[in-house]
């Protein structure tokens, strides 16, 4: 069985059709990305089927870049993917301060459950919505 059939595939993102008018299809660790930035992305309430989907980090828009933020982003992050994503086991999430004052980058190192193969996904957020 190849990698991208036991991590899965489907309609990539953006959803954006090429020149013959078909959607991108990804597959294997690209697919589990993008799964993973999607629940990172979706606030719960959002999906009308499911209404606890999501992570949330739009409730920290307006926070200060603390310690305590981050360590509640921390939590929620990883509950949400231990939660929605079954094809990772999440190995270590750290939500560290960037380079500018409302920036954290979101590290995420995981697991892919079916080959046993080591990833990560850096995710940088800001605390502000100006950017």
């Amino acid at each position: 069985m190849t990698r991208s059939a036991t991590l899965g595939q489907g309609i990539g993102l953006p959803w954006q059709p090429d020149g013959n008018g078909r959607l991108p299809v990804v597959a294997g660790p690209e697919k589990v990305r993008q799964s993973m930035a999607i629940i990172l992305d979706t606030e719960p309430g959002e999906r009308v089927m499911l209404p606890t989907f999501g992570c949330g980090l739009r409730r920290f828009l307006m926070q200060p870049n603390t310690t305590s933020t981050r360590a509640l982003m921390q939590r929620e992050i990883e509950l949400a993917l231990r939660t929605w994503e079954p094809r990772i086991a999440v190995d270590r999430v750290e939500v560290l301060p960037g380079d500018e004052p409302a920036l954290v980058m979101i590290r995420i190192a995981y697991t892919h459950l079916r080959d046993g193969r080591p990833d990560n996904l850096v995710y940088p957020f800001y605390l502000e919505g100006t950017q």
